[in-house]
């Protein structure tokens, strides 16, 4: 779980809350395709303006899911994975956790099941 690691569970809640908004998401998917982009390239992929997308980037850059990076006058954005990666291992152990918790009570209901049954005379 996330609790291993030192700062984890506070990743992955900045990132679950972060991603929480659809415009956050597509600009994260539009950071994916393209490797980086300036503010004013994004928002012109997207029905906000220019300064709303930079402040969906603020908060993307908060959780640690984009890094900026001047390049002349241009400030220029890209995804940073690291986050993104603590998350889905987060993920897959709740995933795991469940599928165990699952797997436990169909044993059991199972088992419960075969119990009630009376037995077939021969």
């Amino acid at each position: 779980m996330t609790e291993d690691r030192p700062g984890a569970a506070e990743t992955v809640d900045s990132v679950l809350a972060a991603l929480a908004d659809p415009t956050r998401r597509r600009l994260l998917d539009l950071l994916a395709a393209r490797g980086e982009a300036t503010a004013t390239t994004l928002a012109e992929q997207l029905p906000v303006s220019r300064q709303a997308v930079v402040k969906h980037l603020t908060v993307l850059d908060a959780a640690g899911l984009v890094r900026s990076g001047r390049v002349g006058r241009e400030v220029r954005y890209a995804v940073r994975p690291a986050a993104l990666d603590t998350t889905a291992r987060w993920m897959a152990s709740l995933a795991a956790d469940w599928d165990r918790r699952l797997a436990t009570i169909k044993r059991v209901a199972e088992a419960a099941e075969r119990d009630a049954t009376p037995p077939v005379p021969d």
